[in-house]
């Protein structure tokens, strides 16, 4: 690769990597093609991207971006997972798929621009989605409205009640009367 070829490729990634939620390094080493092929389209289906890539080039491109907080973690076979999406789902994916392959390693990552170590991740990948966690949310906040119609809706039927039994009455009364004076 040519001195031109490199700096396109820095361009490129710092590019990429500037503008990110969520990126993870990882160390591929022990994993088969199959293997690394079915991470790849797992994660594919959550539009990541996970590439292979050299350190030297990764830490080119990542001056002057959260990313050059990882500078240390760029050691040894490197792949890196790039999110511009849910960063929970991504360390869900790569969490599970270290439970299958105990060979792959998650060496650390940033997310939103807060440097985690690698327990971290594997702990962030613990809560539950952002849909999820939105849905709790707005479950929260219309159960108060719920109750309050439910209380409101209550009283409501106990006044019907209320006066269903004095219409009853009125009518029994008022049949009572006719009865009386159809006897006169």
């Amino acid at each position: 690769m040519n001195r031109r070829e490199k700096e396109q490729i820095i361009s490129d990634l710092h590019q990429q990597v500037e503008r990110v939620k969520a990126v993870v390094l990882t160390n591929y080493r022990g994993l088969n093609v199959e293997q690394m092929n079915q991470l790849r389209q797992r994660l594919r289906e959550e539009k990541v991207s996970f590439n292979v890539v050299k350190n030297t080039l990764m830490k080119l491109a990542s001056k002057g971006t959260d990313l050059e907080k990882l500078n240390d973690y760029f050691e040894g076979p490197t792949a890196v997972a790039v999110s511009h999406g849910d960063p929970i789902s991504l360390a869900k994916i790569l969490s599970d798929f270290q439970k299958a392959q105990p060979l792959f390693e998650i060496k650390g990552g940033v997310i939103e621009g807060r440097l985690l170590p690698p327990e971290e991740v594997k702990a962030l990948s613990s809560m539950p989605s952002r849909e999820i966690i939105f849905a709790q949310i707005l479950g929260e906040v219309q159960t108060p409205g719920i109750q309050l119609a439910g209380v409101l809706y209550s009283a409501v039927q106990q006044v019907l009640n209320i006066i269903q039994a004095r219409v009853d009455q009125l009518v029994e009364l008022e049949s009572g009367n006719q009865k009386i004076e159809s006897k006169e």
